[in-house]
């Protein structure tokens, strides 16, 4: 399988914090646990010409994972049409933590994706609600993580086909942290946690979810539906035919 990490890049560049607690990028700390045997993983940030996001790395991407935050705004339109053409062809997304404001995301969702926040250390104890779902495999009934970003309802998302997890954070909040959706043959999952002054993706259950994720979203290898003016499959007896066995 091909994955692609995608991540702007911006806040390892802009603060130290960051930089000391992901010396190669959030991205190369994704790298480094979902790299295996039977996954080859690429690599690609913003600042890269079509910010790494050429024909041909799509083209060959099984599954994509995005993250993002400070640069939303900086990604090109026609890289985000051509990104959405694979999905609906069958890449998978994997849209983590701030992602969820990215072009792609509101794209595929058709909201805004606001939510409420706040930065205070808070411990965030994120449920299984969906405990048959694959991409809770090996996991106990909840993550507990000890500090996180909180984010809080409303959540202004469709309502997801499948809900996986539920997050409750120490001031309160609650959150659907855990969404997947169908869209044309492809498969997309937004999952919260990853601030980027946190160590979250050192935690081990959300290096397991993510790893569940990429085998979930892989696509199925078949084509798309055909659309359009269709021939019909029978024959269409008109009204002095008569209709026979």
């Amino acid at each position: 399988m091909n994955v692609l990490i995608w991540n702007e890049n911006r806040h390892e560049k802009k603060s130290e914090q960051v930089a000391e607690l992901y010396p190669d990028g959030i991205h190369g700390a994704i790298q480094q646990f979902v790299e295996s045997d039977n996954i080859q993983v690429k690599t690609a940030t913003l600042d890269e010409p079509y910010h790494g996001l050429t024909d041909d790395i799509l083209n060959e991407t099984d599954v994509m994972i995005w993250w993002g935050h400070l640069a939303h705004d900086e990604v090109a339109d026609e890289i985000v049409e051509k990104i959405h053409q694979r999905i609906l062809e069958g890449m998978g997304l994997i849209v983590l933590h701030s992602g969820h404001f990215s072009k792609i995301f509101q794209k595929l969702m058709g909201t805004t994706c606001n939510l409420k926040w706040r930065e205070a250390d808070e411990r965030e104890r994120m449920w299984v609600v969906n405990p048959a779902h694959p991409i809770t495999e090996g996991i106990g009934e909840y993550i507990e993580i000890d500090k996180e970003e909180m984010y809080g309802e409303h959540f202004d998302i469709p309502a997801p086909d499948e809900l996986v997890f539920v997050s409750w954070f120490e001031g309160g909040e609650v959150f659907r942290s855990g969404c997947t959706y169908y869209r044309g043959n492809g498969r997309i999952f937004y999952f919260r946690p990853g601030h980027e002054t946190y160590p979250t993706y050192y935690h081990k259950d959300v290096q397991r979810v993510i790893q569940n994720a990429i085998q979930w979203a892989a696509p199925a290898h078949r084509s798309r539906p055909t659309y359009g003016n269709a021939q019909p499959i029978e024959h269409i007896y008109n009204k002095n035919e008569k209709k026979g066995r």
